[in-house]
């Protein structure tokens, strides 16, 4: 019965998605429908509510958007978007390298912001080779890969340290699941844009390196900064634009409507609901009692904990079912090891990729003018494929090591 209006809540979103109501309507059609389905008390419910919402953690968020967008307004003001499209193009004369590649390395930028700047590279190279709606899952697909691996994820941290397997050893296992995901989304969508750019063979290769990283270097500098000093994105987004502002000599007439230009106001609302519904999910005690729904499918112990991680990352994001299951799922399964650490983190990654409490989708969604129904359908057959590959991967490395 619980897991039932577990399903009616999702229900209720999607419905609302539906009709073509915006995230955060959505969402909030989600917050109603848990109070009513778990009958929480009213008090407490605004209480989670009022709690999540002021949180740091919304706050820091906020933050991030808003510096990331901020950054982003000074790369559009110099084009050095556009430089940076054009001289991969140069580079390899390959729309869909420019594709691919672009928002993988953007996105090693620990930010949901990121993929505001990936998006428009995207869109130029697409054209109108792919649609709307798959420029949007490209974009955000390709710019999350990072997130399945690196260690300068928070969920990548909190788990391996929970697990107790060596960072090393995860970091090198899931390699050829990122290969499996780059080719997944190569198969499905990116083929059908051109190789060709169009444009005749670079013949300064240097510069084109050389103009890289005059387009680039303040998102790399910003991802190095937070991998060193472990501090707040917005912390290192600052000191990197104040720096950008002087090396490209912006004046104060350039940066001042940025302040502005920089809030979004429906991004905003978006993150501050959908933190709310983070809050009331979890106070209702869903997310802890999800083993004993499935502890009664008569199936191996590791893909039970493989579809708690699938089913709960969908409901709570990855970083809660990291905190929350990780130490259940070794504890229950002692000989699991890296095999089953690559299992449930690959669970958790793809599950991420059509949560609603993933702040990305709404951004990405927003910026393109597209549903969430519309981003998740496109998900879902590397969704499926990617479920099949993993398993099989992880019981391989299982029989192996």
């Amino acid at each position: 019965m619980e897991a039932l209006k577990l399903l009616l809540v999702f229900i209720v979103i999607m419905v609302v998605m539906g009709l073509r109501r915006p995230l955060y309507v959505s969402i909030a059609s989600g917050i109603l429908a848990t109070i009513i389905l778990y009958r929480v008390n009213i008090v407490d419910g605004i209480k989670a509510m009022y709690i999540s919402a002021v949180s740091l953690d919304t706050l820091y968020l906020i933050l991030a958007f808003y510096t990331i967008t901020f950054l982003q307004r000074m790369l559009e003001d110099r084009n050095h978007l556009i430089l940076a499209e054009k001289s991969l193009s140069n580079l390899f004369n390959s729309r869909r390298i420019n594709t691919m590649v672009a928002p993988f390395v953007i996105g090693m930028l620990p930010s949901p912001g990121a993929v505001l700047i990936a998006g428009p590279i995207v869109d130029k190279a697409g054209e109108d080779y792919v649609t709307t709606k798959e420029k949007a899952f490209i974009t955000t697909y390709y710019r999350h890969i990072s997130e399945s691996f690196m260690p300068t994820y928070a969920q990548i941290l909190l788990a391996v340290n929970l697990s107790g397997i060596n960072m090393t050893y995860f970091v090198l296992g899931m390699i050829p699941l990122v290969f499996v995901l780059f080719i997944l989304g190569y198969i499905f969508y990116v083929r059908k844009i051109p190789k060709e750019t169009g444009l005749p063979e670079s013949k300064n290769k240097k510069q084109d390196i050389i103009n890289i990283f005059i387009s680039l270097w303040s998102i790399a500098l910003t991802t190095i900064i937070i991998l060193i000093f472990n501090i707040q994105v917005y912390l290192a987004v600052i000191p990197v634009a104040i720096l950008s502002i002087l090396l490209n000599k912006f004046t104060w007439q350039e940066i001042k409507p940025m302040f502005a230009t920089a809030f979004d106001t429906k991004l905003a609302l978006s993150t501050i609901v959908i933190m709310m519904f983070k809050g009331v999910i979890s106070y209702t005690g869903i997310i802890e009692n999800l083993p004993v729904y499935f502890a009664a499918l008569p199936i191996h112990s590791a893909f039970i904990f493989a579809l708690i991680f699938l089913f709960g990352t969908i409901v709570a994001g990855s970083q809660a079912m990291v905190a929350i299951a990780i130490p259940l799922a070794f504890a229950t399964i002692p000989y699991g090891g890296l095999a089953l650490l690559i299992l449930l983190m690959s669970m958790s990654y793809i599950a991420s990729q059509i949560s609603p409490t993933h702040i990305c989708l709404a951004i990405v969604t927003e910026d393109f003018g597209i549903s969430f129904i519309d981003l998740v359908m496109s998900t879902m057959p590397i969704l499926i494929s990617f479920v099949i590959i993993s398993i099989i991967y992880s019981y391989a490395i299982f029989l192996l090591f």
